[in-house]
């Protein structure tokens, strides 16, 4: 069959997913599987143009969830329960934990199902968890592991009552996978995992990585797994460090995402230097967040706000002053992007 070069194939669908990283290492042409999957996502991004226009209706009341990833108090060391009192005292009303804090906090002899209550009782909802299981990797036998590992922390999840989990591109950070349909299947896979436990796994975004960094990318995953709950998770931070505009999210549904990871960073260090620990509050950088959420608003997106940074300097203040602090500039960029 007639086989396409790379460059005319990103110029046709706009598709970011196979390009290698650095123009000048792209070469070769594309496989029948390859093409097929570009003609997808081409329509797929057809299909959310023509639904952006349906969006247009105005906007809910409350199109955003306050939530507070436990990462951003990670440096603490506080118990889960004491981070549910924190969140629950500054009003968040959704929650992102860690499974290794689940995992902590069972080990312990501690009751999953009273924390679960802990909880509710204060009005929050978990609506995605951060674990790490090797569900994208080439190696079967490594991969086979992976998802008996997805399966432990989904089961984790699902006894607190949470609705999502992430799924990383773990095990394939230091490679570029230009596979979009092997990685699609195997996505395919968790999400089918998770049917069995009403957990829904969020292929997230990763911008350090080599695999999964660019939202092109990960929405063609998405889009070929072909599953009715397949999502994705978005970051403010990892999509500035990946390359991908933040503009980008308004040309996806709200069937996309359901969560997106709040955070900011400065103009320096530039793109290329930049890592985790720069992160700052939503707000106290140079992000355009108060466009995107307001473009999120009036597209009918009802999505978690979860606050997520890594920076040494909030894990050495109090954790309920930091928690506060993140809600307190998560709302007042809700509230100018909403005009109110």
């Amino acid at each position: 069959m007639d086989r396409r070069p790379v460059f005319d194939y990103i110029q046709i669908f706009g598709c970011e997913s196979l390009r290698r990283r650095g123009g000048s290492n792209v070469s070769g042409t594309l496989t029948r599987r390859e093409l097929m999957a570009g003609v997808a996502i081409g329509a797929g991004v057809v299909a959310t143009s023509g639904a952006r226009a349906q969006a247009a209706s105005p906007a809910p009341s409350a199109p955003f969830l306050f939530g507070l990833n436990t990462s951003t108090v990670m440096g603490q060391k506080l118990p889960i329960s004491e981070v549910v009192a924190i969140a629950g005292k500054a009003g968040y009303n959704a929650l992102e934990p860690w499974i290794r804090e689940l995992e902590a906090h069972k080990s312990a002899g501690k009751s999953l199902s009273d924390l679960k209550k802990q909880i509710s009782d204060l009005g929050i909802s978990v609506e995605s968890a951060i674990g790490f299981a090797d569900w994208g990797v080439d190696d079967d036998a490594r991969r086979k592991k992976g998802l008996e590992q997805m399966k432990r922390d989904m089961e984790l999840v699902a006894a607190i009552g949470g609705k999502r989990i992430a799924a990383p591109p773990v095990g394939l950070t230091d490679r570029h996978e230009t596979d979009v349909l092997k990685l699609a299947d195997r996505y395919r896979a968790i999400c089918e995992l998770g049917d069995q436990f009403g957990v829904v796994a969020e292929a997230e975004l990763w911008g350090f990585s080599k695999t999964m960094s660019r939202l092109g990318e990960v929405m063609a995953i998405v889009i070929e797994a072909n599953h009715p709950k397949a999502c994705m998770l978005p970051d403010v931070y990892h999509l500035y460090k990946g390359g991908s505009a933040l503009s980008g999210l308004r040309f996806l549904t709200p069937e996309s995402f359901h969560v997106i990871h709040m955070n900011d960073y400065p103009s320096n260090p530039p793109r290329d230097k930049i890592t985790d620990v720069h992160r700052v509050y939503p707000g106290d950088g140079v992000a355009p967040i108060v466009p995107l959420l307001r473009d999120l608003a009036t597209r009918g997106f009802r999505v978690a706000l979860s606050l997520e940074v890594f920076n040494q300097e909030y894990w050495k203040r109090d954790a309920a002053e930091v928690a506060a602090t993140g809600l307190a500039k998560m709302k007042k960029l809700v509230a100018e992007a909403l005009g109110s």
